[in-house]
C-alpha cells in the first residue's frame, strides 16, 4: 500500500477510483458531493437512482459504500459512502467514520482497484473535528487497505492538506 497527500480538486484526478461524501439518498448535495454530481454530468445521478433503497429516502445508509461507474470524471469508479453527522462523539460517530474507510475499502478490492482518492469525509457540513476525521482515516486505511493499493488522501483546502501530513508523519 502507498499512501499520499494531494492538494487539489478530487473531480480531476485520473485514478481507478475517487470517493464521494455523499448524503444517504445519494443525490448530490453541496460540498465534494455536489462537485462530483457536476463534473460526473446527469448519467451519474441517474445511476444513482438504480440503486434501490433500503428504507424511504436511504440508498446508502451512513457508514456504508455504494459504488457507480464515474462518468465523465477521469476516474472510472465512485465509490459513494455517507458519513455521521457530527454529535459530539457519543452517537457512535468515530466507528461509523471508521466503517466509511472500511466498507470503501473492501468494495475497491472487490473491483480490482488498484488506486482511490479520499475526501475529507463527514469534515463540511456534517462537522466533523477534522484532526479526529484524519486520525480515523488514516489508521483505517493502513489497517485494512489491500496489498498494492495507492491511496490518495485529497484535501481542497491547504490546512486540510497539512493535517493529513502531520497524520501520516505521527502514525
Amino acid at each position: 500500500m502507498h499512501l499520499e497527500i494531494s492538494q487539489a480538486d478530487i473531480t480531476t484526478l485520473g485514478l481507478d477510483a475517487i470517493v464521494n461524501a455523499a448524503n444517504a439518498a445519494l443525490s448530490g448535495g453541496g460540498g465534494v458531493d455536489g462537485a462530483i454530481h457536476r463534473a460526473a454530468g446527469p448519467d451519474l445521478s441517474t445511476a444513482c437512482k438504480g440503486i434501490p433503497m433500503v428504507r424511504p429516502f436511504v440508498r446508502c445508509p451512513t457508514g456504508e459504500a455504494r459504488i457507480t461507474p464515474g462518468f465523465r470524471l477521469p476516474a472510472r469508479w465512485i465509490i459513494h459512502t455517507v458519513g455521521p453527522v457530527w454529535s459530539g462523539g457519543r452517537e457512535g460517530e468515530p466507528e461509523l467514520l471508521a466503517s466509511c474507510y472500511r466498507n470503501t475499502l473492501q468494495l475497491a478490492r472487490e473491483y480490482g482497484i488498484g488506486s482511490i482518492a479520499f475526501p475529507a469525509i463527514s469534515c463540511g457540513v456534517f462537522g466533523y473535528p477534522p484532526d479526529l476525521a484524519v486520525d480515523i482515516a488514516v489508521r483505517t486505511v493502513r489497517a485494512h487497505a489491500h496489498d498494492g493499493l495507492r491511496v490518495v488522501f485529497c484535501a481542497f483546502e491547504p490546512a486540510m492538506a497539512e493535517r493529513y501530513r502531520q497524520g501520516l508523519a505521527a502514525g
